[in-house]
């Protein structure tokens, strides 16, 4: 399993207290970053909601982005960690599908469409000196669907012709699709229907071609070929025999 990605503290809990304070900081700002987005999010506003000094929250968080990265830090390592505890019981490959876009749309709609965004938004952040940061969460983020793919393709239930890192786009991208729809339109989803709905769909373009098909299409390669032989023959022998 990767190694979490850290997000340095400009000054790390040197006692109960300190971590106590540290924890209350980011309940308060995910709860600010989740109502106002980042952009229109403040310190000082974090902070009075909290009811302490700006000088406070700068004890601990060096700025506005690190507070930011440490809040979605802490969201992708409560979900993994949920993920990886749950997964093991599900068997079968579409059921295993199932459950991580059922997991993804409830866990980021879980405290409404403002963590949504803020997570969908600020999340995918590469212009600053937490980019790395950034790429490391979503990495390990979706490593449990690449291994679900990987092992589906081993088993014959997933097709082989495409490489996984596109068939982890297959799956997340119509979900994004939803996630912002969602949002943009203030829309409730009703998450059990749209995880069925998208893995019923999702199912149909990750299994492999059928057999008789893929044997179709190669005799109709085969006739094409031989009607093209034929053809460049008659063509030279001036179209008579």
């Amino acid at each position: 399993m990767e190694k979490a990605a850290t997000v340095p503290m400009r000054r790390p809990p040197a006692s109960a207290k300190s971590e106590q304070r540290i924890r209350d900081i980011l309940r308060v700002a995910r709860q600010v970053f989740s109502e106002a987005g980042f952009q229109a999010a403040t310190a000082t506003g974090i902070a009075q909601r909290l009811g302490v000094s700006e000088a406070t929250v700068f004890t601990y968080f060096g700025g506005k982005r690190e507070l930011c990265v440490r809040v979605i830090s802490d969201w992708y390592d409560e979900i993994i960690a949920k993920v990886e505890d749950d997964l093991p019981r599900v068997h079968g490959t579409r059921a295993r599908l199932h459950y991580l876009v059922h997991a993804h749309l409830r866990h980021l709609l879980a405290e409404g469409s403002g963590l949504c965004a803020f997570i969908l938004s600020e999340g995918r952040a590469r212009n600053d000196d937490f980019g790395e940061v950034y790429a490391t969460l979503q990495r390990r983020y979706t490593a449990p669907l690449m291994r679900i793919l990987a092992q589906g393709q081993a088993d014959g239930d997933i097709r082989r012709d495409m490489p996984l890192r596109l068939l982890r786009s297959a799956v997340y991208g119509p979900m994004e699709h939803v996630l912002w729809d969602a949002i943009l339109r203030g829309a409730r989803v009703d998450v059990g229907a749209t995880a069925d709905q998208l893995v019923g769909f999702l199912w149909q373009a990750l299994q492999p071609p059928a057999q008789d098909a893929l044997a179709l299409a190669q005799f109709r390669g085969e006739v094409r070929d031989a009607l093209h032989r034929l053809q460049s023959s008659e063509n030279r022998d001036g179209g008579t025999y």
